[in-house]
């Protein structure tokens, strides 16, 4: 969705301005990193019972989201690869333990298709026809667009639901792929989501309503903007309360050393937190 709204903006087609809420740090990590180390398992589990140490899994994108689904699945001690189109997101991949591959490279032998890149037709109808017999394929990226589920629709394939948010689609040979979600997003389709990421998402969304709407006048033009540093930081602080987080203040010497505010922000806008 924000690809579009930049698009629109680009294109002078914006009406009015936007926030992109999320790519603030606080909606990114949480949600899309640490809500989704948590809930690709659990959507994966709940739906087909599967063991995942030993299998081999393949996760398209190494984004937030990417990142925490490999994370998770290599705990449980999953053979884990990704694909990237971005070098940098490619060597964060190496750095932490994953082999970065092309899909048409390991589509034969993999036990599961994550895809998390955002982008459409990441998996084709020609590497679904090669995949092996058992094989699941899912989404935890961009609505329902990354499998190209569109091709399955055809006479010579049979679908069977097997149980709610699985099917089984069935090869002429007998092979068959299990597709959770129909394509859709899996974990907002077959798992839950934690209140508490819930309560930081829809925290970002109110504060980048109320800094619009209390704006003066000329401040925000009909362009995207990112949720202001010190709202962010304000997201944190308010639920740092829930773990019984203390933070440290910074002494009067230390502010005027570090050039800070004592009470925010602290991190330039070119800062970038734990990847």
């Amino acid at each position: 969705a924000r690809v579009k709204l930049y698009q629109l903006s680009k294109a002078g087609k914006l009406c009015v301005p936007a926030m992109n809420v999320n790519d603030s740090v606080t909606k990114q990590k949480f949600d899309n990193l640490y809500c989704c180390r948590e809930s690709i398992l659990d959507g994966l589990k709940r739906t087909t019972d599967v063991m995942f140490g030993g299998k081999q899994v393949v996760v398209c994108g190494y984004g937030e989201v990417g990142k925490g689904c490999c994370a998770a699945l290599k705990a449980l001690g999953a053979i884990v690869y990704v694909t990237e189109i971005d070098p940098i997101c490619g060597l964060q991949a190496c750095m932490d333990g994953f082999r970065v591959v092309k899909l048409n490279e390991v589509i034969r032998q993999v036990d599961v298709i994550i895809t998390c890149t955002g982008n459409k037709n990441v998996v084709t109808r020609d590497q679904l026809d090669r995949m092996k017999n058992g094989s699941i394929v899912c989404n935890m990226g961009h609505s329902n667009t990354e499998i190209d589920v569109a091709s399955l629709r055809t006479p010579e394939l049979t679908w069977e639901r097997v149980r709610s948010q699985v099917d089984h689609v069935i090869w002429p040979d007998g092979k068959r792929v299990i597709l959770l979600a129909e394509g859709r997003l899996l974990n907002l389709s077959c798992s839950t989501v934690p209140t508490f990421v819930l309560s930081i998402t829809a925290t970002t969304q109110a504060l980048a309503l109320i800094e619009l709407y209390n704006a003066p006048e000329g401040r925000y033009k009909q362009d995207v903007y990112l949720l202001p540093k010190k709202m962010d930081e304000y997201v944190a602080s308010l639920h740092l309360a829930t773990f019984e987080a203390h933070l440290t203040e910074l002494t009067d010497e230390q502010a005027k050393y570090l050039g800070l505010n004592k009470n925010g922000p602290f991190k330039p806008n070119y800062y970038r937190y734990k990847v």
